[in-house]
């Protein structure tokens, strides 16, 4: 699955999860059950006992226990027939099971369903009743009874049941569009992972127990039906002539969790990969050719993977969906990948090169899946990361395959390496493997550890081991695991038997403990030779680890010099506390830079000595773009953690003035994001617009607001991104020239670029009074695209007018923004101003009953509470957020509140330590010589 986390640039990802306490159900479900009640099964006089355990009083939760293991599946045939207009569903349930130890129960998965009937028919012998179900709904399990022993041997478990298709974006939900005459529809969809299966049917919903399955769905005829598997019959109902029953093809061995099935109207886009595989673009009804970007994508990655990893894609065909509600990025569900629209959409007239390029890298992500987690899928979910972080660092392998152009891996270090070891160096971070128990602890690993330090940490060992190694391991492992389960050290075995290298001993320093090593560096020359002095200690966002017990590592490091600055010239494994390492043959005016490209999962801090050889490599651009950003952003870190002055950072980041890398800028900007929030706590907020409007000045003029010819990709992000950075600081030339396209482009005379939009939104809002916002609201009203109205929603919150600000927070919970942009808006608001961060921590906690209840256990919640917390760099206010939280209970958010609680204090920390420098600093660089 892909997160939605805010990304430090726009290549966001994130991933949603988690089952809340069941709710209770709609009227022709059966209710909360807290007495035993009687039902007659069928029309027999058997009896069934029902029972539910009232979990309002329940104590302290138990320790979880996974599913016995006396009865397993080994094919659901499932038949659902959901209503759309009623929002509930039907179920049948016939599947073959295989009993492996005499037994009068089963226990299964089961969440916000209620079972009619339950029987269970022995091979070759009499259909046994259930006589009662006993609802575990702490646990989501549902034990069902019989009147005696179930033999060993093969039978097929019945059930028929009734669920609701709920609004909370998972399990069986209903998803509202509208049609292309306005009219408002639902469509039925699913969202299975992590444990939301057992909300649509009763089943062992753990990643390890697979099964095929065999899939009908009775939907209305005019409605498209759609699973994991190629539909092999379609039918009217006996019943119903409006409706049909659509068969589809048996899967191979799956998980529960890749499940997938939608209804709905869709149109769409068909093409076929060069190895035969037939693939389709699904969107809203009347913009199939908003698919086909996705789709040329997609026809190009499957034959990608199929030659990287050297095994075949195993299904049929496989469909893309746009889904109008959707609270992660997409999922990967096997043949049958769902998006959210603004991951899968692309109009060539009003999409933005970065949304080109967000959907090339999710249908990356996804694709990959469909070897790497599908076709050998994780034992539980304390490898999830291991799922994660390979699609999320091989999506960039594979956009770097398709599009050279975009210089992705560069960006990989700013989207991905920097904002994990920035999450990594808080005390409250965690191992990128994490033991996890019961379901609701599964979201807690949904986060930038899993995804964004996994992805560098592979990125890490495909350089340590080398390419032609790690593909000849990636395919042995495949090959032996296919249609099974894995375990992280399987993965190490086999990559460790192609390289003959220490792989399990190295990865497990990565991932087994959290954090990472700061490498503190420092030289001396002797004759020729250069000699290196390294040492390893833990890097603390709040300072180096001082303690007695520190962790070390197994670190990869490679060495480059100033001959050659792209050229690794030495490689070595530092397996202790500290080393001395003799490079041979480096003139005394060489530069010596460790880590060059910026691989290895660790900060440097370089004697001044070495540092200072470094700097001119930044103005004459001779150390790598990559470098450079490593270098940069390696020093921020430094300084918020208190170990150099922030001063020396201002002074670092004006030697980027001739800087003409996208990806290089996109970092420096975000770290000044930073120190713009954290000074406007302060009465000087204004010299720091003033450095920002002199830092970005020269690029923004050279860029001009005109494409040129032979601009590419980048030149277009780049663009983007230096005039939405000079207008929100208040660059008077800047602000005039976009109120003048915006007034045009609002009057029809001139319709902006899709790439001007976000920075002419950004800058005219901020400076902007109520009837720019009345203006905006209208366009986001009138946009016909989820993109567009997105791009709108993320900038709303620049208003500065504190009622204004208002407005824009009371519109975030309007029935215009769908529910999974609600929370961007708020963050919007958060982020953009000293009141905006007020106003909008109080909007949340006024409203969060509703926020809660809306995304209860997803990833959501834990995004919401970032977005509105962090920013704040006042001692209480971490003791009012910690306070809040503990009267307001958001158990799938705990770890998020203690990390924004930690980044508070920190913040505070930093600015009572370096405020009055910096603000030295900004008057004396504008004061006139003397």
């Amino acid at each position: 699955m892909l997160l939605v986390l805010g990304r430090r640039v726009s290549l966001s990802f994130v991933k949603r999860v988690i089952p809340q306490d069941p709710v209770l159900l709609s009227k022709p479900i059966l209710q909360n059950f807290r007495t035993i009640q009687f039902r007659v099964i069928h029309s027999s006089t058997v009896f069934a006992i029902a029972t539910r355990q009232n979990t309002d009083t329940m104590p302290e939760r138990r320790p979880f226990v996974r599913l016995p293991t006396d009865v397993y599946p080994v094919n659901y045939g499932l038949c659902l027939k959901p209503d759309l207009i009623d929002f509930t569903f039907e179920g049948k349930l016939e599947a073959i099971v295989e009993v492996n130890l005499a037994t009068n129960q089963i226990v299964m998965n089961c969440a916000d369903i209620d079972i009619i009937t339950a029987s269970f028919v022995p091979e070759g012998g009499e259909e046994i009743n259930a006589t009662g179900f006993n609802y575990q709904n702490e646990d989501e399990k549902v034990t069902l009874s019989f009147p005696s022993a179930l033999q060993k041997g093969s039978g097929t478990l019945k059930i028929d049941f009734v669920g609701e298709l709920n609004d909370k974006m998972k399990g069986f939900y209903r998803s509202k569009y509208a049609t292309p005459a306005g009219e408002i529809r639902y469509a039925a969809v699913t969202q299975f992972e992590a444990t939301d299966a057992r909300r649509a049917f009763p089943c062992w919903d753990e990643p390890a127990i697979k099964a095929t399955f065999d899939i009908s769905l009775i939907v209305p005829k005019d409605r498209v039906a759609l699973s994991n598997m190629n539909v092999i019959d379609r039918k009217p109902h006996p019943e119903d002539d409006s409706l049909l029953e659509v068969k589809f093809a048996t899967t191979p061995i799956m998980s529960t969790y890749l499940v997938a099935f939608v209804i709905g109207e869709y149109d769409f886009v068909e093409g076929q990969s060069s190895d035969g595989v037939t693939v389709r673009v699904y969107t809203p009804t009347g913009k199939a050719e908003q698919g086909k970007f996705a789709l040329e994508v997609a026809v190009k990655t499957l034959p990608f993977y199929n030659d990287y990893f050297n095994v075949p894609y195993p299904l049929p065909k496989i469909d893309l969906i746009a889904i109008a509600d959707f609270a992660a990025g997409a999922m990967e569900n096997w043949g049958l990948v769902t998006y959210r629209e603004t991951a899968l959409l692309i109009d060539p007239k009003n999409s933005c090169s970065s949304s080109r390029q967000w959907v090339a890298l999710v249908v990356g992500h996804e694709l990959a899946h469909q070897w790497f987690g599908n076709l050998v899928t994780m034992e539980w979910w304390t490898h999830l990361w291991l799922n994660e972080g390979f699609a999320s660092w091989i999506e960039y392998l594979c956009v770097d395959h398709c599009f050279p152009d975009y210089d992705i891996w560069t960006q990989f270090v700013s989207a991905d390496y920097t904002r994990a070891l920035d999450l990594d160096a808080l005390d409250n971070s965690h191992p990128i493997e994490v033991n996890v128990g019961h379901p609701s602890e599964v979201d807690e690993i949904f986060d930038a550890i899993s995804y964004s330090k996994g992805a560098s940490v592979i990125r890490m060992l495909h350089n340590y081991i080398g390419d032609e190694d790690f593909r000849k391991g990636m395919h042995s492992y495949l090959l032996k695991f296919q249609h099974k389960n894995a375990a992280t050290e399987d993965l190490w075995d086999c990559l460790e038997q192609a390289s003959g290298k220490p792989i399990a001993l190295v990865m497990s320093s990565w991932t087994k403990q959290m954090g990472f090593p700061i490498i503190v560096v420092d030289q001396e020359q002797q004759g020729d030779d250069r000699i290196l002095k390294i040492s390893q200690k833990k890097f603390c966002a709040s300072g180096p680890h001082n303690g007695e017990d520190c962790p070390n590592w197994m670190v990869p490091i490679s060495i480059c010099t100033g001959e050659d600055p792209g050229c690794t010239k030495l490689k070595v494994l530092l397996d202790s506390p500290e080393t001395t390492i003799t490079i041979n043959n480096v003139s005394p005016d060489q530069w010596v830079k460790i880590n060059p490209g910026t691989v290895g999962f660790y900060r440097i801090q370089y004697s001044s000595a070495m540092l200072e050889s470094l700097l001119p490599g930044i103005r004459d651009l001779t150390l790598l773009p990559v470098d450079r950003l490593g270098l940069q952003n390696d020093l921020f870190s430094l300084s918020r953690a208190g170990m150099i002055s922030t001063v020396e950072v201002l002074k670092l980041m004006e030697a980027f003035v001739n800087e003409p890398n996208y990806t290089v800028w996109s970092d420096l900007s975000c770290n000044l994001g930073v120190l713009s929030s954290l000074l406007s706590h302060t009465d000087f907020h204004e010299e720091i617009q003033e450095f920002i409007r002199d830092l970005f000045t020269p690029i923004g003029l050279k860029l001009g607001w005109e494409c040129k010819q032979g601009e590419g990709h980048l030149d277009a992000l780049l663009r983007g991104l230096v005039l939405g950075k000079l207008g929100k600081a208040g660059h008077k030339p800047t602000l005039e020239e976009a109120r003048r396209r915006f007034k045009d482009h609002v009057e029809g005379k001139q319709i902006l670029s899709a790439d001007l939009r976000s920075p002419v939104y950004l800058t005219v809002l901020k400076h902007g009074d109520s009837a720019t916002l009345e203006t905006m609201l209208k366009l986001h009203k009138q946009a016909d695209m989820q993109e567009e109205k997105n791009r709108i929603e993320r900038v709303l919150g620049a208003i500065s007018a504190p009622d204004l600000i208002q407005k824009v927070l009371t519109f975030a919970l309007s029935e215009d923004v769908r529910p999974q942009d609600t929370v961007s808006v708020i963050g919007g608001v958060a982020g953009s101003s000293k009141h905006g961060r007020k106003a909008a921590w109080k909007f949340v906690k006024d409203n969060w009953e509703e926020l809660h209840n809306r995304y209860q256990g997803g990833f959501l919640i834990s995004r919401l509470i970032k977005l509105s917390v962090d920013g704040f760099a006042i001692d209480k206010m971490a003791a009012e957020v910690k306070s809040f939280f503990e009267s307001h209970h958001a158990p799938a958010a705990e770890r998020t509140v203690q990390q924004c609680c930690e980044n508070i204090l920190l913040n505070a920390a930093w600015l009572k330590r370096d405020a009055d420098d910096i603000h030295q600093y900004l008057l004396k660089r504008k004061a006139p010589p003397v």
